[in-house]
């Protein structure tokens, strides 16, 4: 029986990693050098102990370029690119549903409280989760199941009670090492990543009716994948 959903943030519940991608590719053109997704996507959903892209330029093509000014154009564009962003279809939908059926709500972010504080009261939703767990809580962020984990235990729901929302390979790495369900929406930016085919994929939520996905997700499984 499924008691909780847990929510992505970055990607999963509003797009902010097509912004961040478009405002790094267009800073890099700007030196003559493409920026391409599977470069970067070794950042989304994770930290940037792979790929940091504000220090890429400057230490690995060795390019002399003033961090400060760098990072402070990136975080300008970005800002002027998310004014456009709203919440992801079904997103809303989901979370009145759930918290109406008794089910319970958790979100699980590998970005700062900060950031995350910033964009559920920018969409006036934060009311919606019980629990809420993010890199400050964590040594180690997604893919480590450590996020997860610890939402699990707020809750008080064990790991196949759940079921994660996710956009990213790496937040749904997290939740299948945290033993739980997932569903991966991805964004724009990673509908072209690779995920692992075990898990069910659509494009938004409104693709899975919830109703289906809470009741029936593990008995009528063909009927449900995309």
């Amino acid at each position: 029986m499924i008691k909780a959903l847990i929510f992505d943030l970055d990607g999963t519940i509003i797009d902010t990693e097509t912004a961040w991608f478009v405002s790094f590719r267009q800073a890099y053109e700007k030196y003559g050098v493409n920026l391409t997704l599977d470069l970067y996507s070794q950042c989304i959903g994770t930290n940037l102990n792979n790929f940091d892209p504000y220090e890429y330029l400057i230490t690995e093509m060795k390019l002399p370029i003033d961090r400060k000014q760098f990072r402070q154009s990136i975080k300008l564009r970005y800002s002027q690119l998310m004014e456009k962003e709203k919440v992801r279809l079904g997103i809303l939908e989901y979370l009145e549903a759930a918290r109406t059926s008794g089910i319970k709500i958790g979100l699980a972010s590998s970005s700062s409280r900060e950031w995350v504080d910033k964009y559920l009261d920018q969409l006036g939703i934060r009311h919606y989760f019980e629990c809420i767990r993010t890199s400050d809580d964590v040594e180690n962020v997604k893919p480590d199941p450590e996020l997860y984990l610890q939402t699990l235990e707020c809750l008080g729901v064990k790991a196949e009670e759940a079921i994660a929302i996710e956009d990213s390979p790496n937040g749904s790495l997290a939740a299948a090492a945290a033993g739980m369900h997932c569903i991966v929406t991805p964004n724009e930016i990673t509908k072209s990543l690779e995920f692992d085919p075990a898990f069910y994929r659509v494009d938004n939520l409104i693709d899975i009716d919830f109703g289906i996905l809470i009741s029936e997700l593990f008995t009528k499984k063909t009927d449900l994948k995309a």
